[in-house]
């Protein structure tokens, strides 16, 4: 079930960013389009917590799933009736092959990574390893074969292009852990309820929605590569103020920090979006979106592997009080979910101590993925800086 909404999920956002494309021949018109497009995106990211606290809080744990059916029962009805037809009219047929050496890959470098972080380096993952890179090799010569591609790797020739995307995966790959961790940190760490720690990430979609309604007339008042640049540096920057986390840090900073995350990444992603469909002809809307949602979803995969293996490695680590069952301290050792809920098995006098041990440990691996997160950050800003150099957003109508 969780394949075929990575599946069916994956289809949605290079689908919309293609439709945009082909509907809005005014440059400046598709610009606040995609502001548009992206500040939805990032109410939406911003409405799911905050609804899936409450749920969590008043109903069965299934409501988050539940709960859309109806939305997207709607979403088909309206989407049928509203949404025109646009598609390549030579898409060439499905490589099967290609399908399989990107899974391949994939699975087998991520599988690597947090195999090796938590276990340490063996013969499996190292074979996983090895497996992966010559999937994804192999998987990239033949696109460069093939004379219609799964994966039009013929784009990357473009400077613009190729900046871009590199931006969205750094991006996504050092925001991954931050995303995936604090709401851990919010709840296990700080003790706020499901509901409160949504609420408490809304600063972030706030600044993302501000910031990509914005970020097209910045671009063109400014440059691209510094409006992204300068989000992607704002990016790191917040980031880094995580190493300064503990658990008793005020809401203010962590407010702060996470506004400042949602502004420099609403001007970013939108500003790059802008550019990675103006790098390509109309027809080619679908591959080039399609090019930008890849880069997500490997920085995302990469991110969580990488970054949350730093967390785990750190975390493991943490020493048990003296006296506690070896099933215990086995659990606790897991996760700090794990911890919380085994401590639920000992006396008050060890139960405390389990947990803040395992609260502290968590916090540590915390910072230190965070550091992590913003290097990669300031390096995707540097990166950005010199790839981006004289791209400019188009302003002349084009006619269909």
């Amino acid at each position: 079930a969780r394949a075929l909404l990575g599946v069916a999920g994956a289809t949605l956002m290079p689908s919309t960013l293609a439709l945009i494309r082909n509907l809005f021949h005014d440059p400046r018109e598709r610009s606040l389009a995609i502001g548009i497009w992206g500040a939805m995106a990032s109410a939406g990211a911003a409405v799911g917590p905050v609804v899936g606290g409450f749920l969590l809080e008043h109903f069965w744990w299934g409501s988050v799933f539940l709960i859309n059916l109806p939305v997207m029962a709607v979403l088909v009805v309206v989407g049928v009736k509203l949404i025109p037809e646009s598609k390549n009219p030579a898409p060439g047929p499905w490589d099967m092959l290609s399908v399989g050496l990107s899974l391949v890959g994939m699975i087998g470098i991520v599988y690597a990574i947090k195999e090796t972080a938590s276990h340490g380096l063996s013969w499996g993952p190292a074979v996983a390893a090895v497996v992966g890179v010559l999937g994804i090799t192999w998987f990239v010569r033949r696109q460069l074969r093939l004379p219609a591609p799964l994966l039009d790797m013929r784009l990357f020739q473009h400077r613009g292009f190729s900046g871009a995307v590199l931006a969205d995966l750094l991006t996504i790959l050092g925001l991954s852990g931050l995303v995936f961790f604090l709401s851990q940190f919010l709840q296990l760490v700080q003790g706020r309820g499901p509901l409160e720690a949504g609420l408490a990430e809304l600063p972030a979609a706030i600044g993302a929605v501000t910031a990509g309604l914005l970020a097209g007339f910045a671009a063109r008042r400014f440059s691209v590569r510094s409006v992204v640049a300068g989000g992607l540096g704002a990016v790191g920057l917040a980031l880094g103020t995580v190493t300064l986390l503990d658990q008793h840090t005020g809401y203010p900073l962590l407010g702060s920090m996470l506004l400042i995350v949602g502004v420099g990444a609403g001007f970013s992603f939108t500003v790059t979006a802008d550019v990675i469909l103006s790098s390509v002809p109309k027809e080619q809307a679908g591959s080039a979106s399609a090019v930008s949602e890849t880069a997500y979803e490997l920085g995302a995969a990469l991110g969580i592997a990488l970054l949350g293996s730093i967390v785990t490695g750190v975390y493991r680590g943490f020493p048990t009080p003296a006296g506690i069952p070896a099933e215990v301290e086995s659990a606790a050792h897991e996760s700090l979910g794990g911890a919380v809920e085994a401590a639920t098995a000992l006396p008050a006098a060890q139960a405390g101590p389990l947990i803040s041990a395992a609260q502290e440990a968590f916090v540590e691996g915390m910072r230190s993925a965070a550091g992590v997160g913003s290097a990669v950050l300031l390096a995707a800003a540097v990166a950005a800086w010199f790839l981006l150099r004289g791209q400019k957003l188009e302003d002349g109508i084009e006619h269909p």
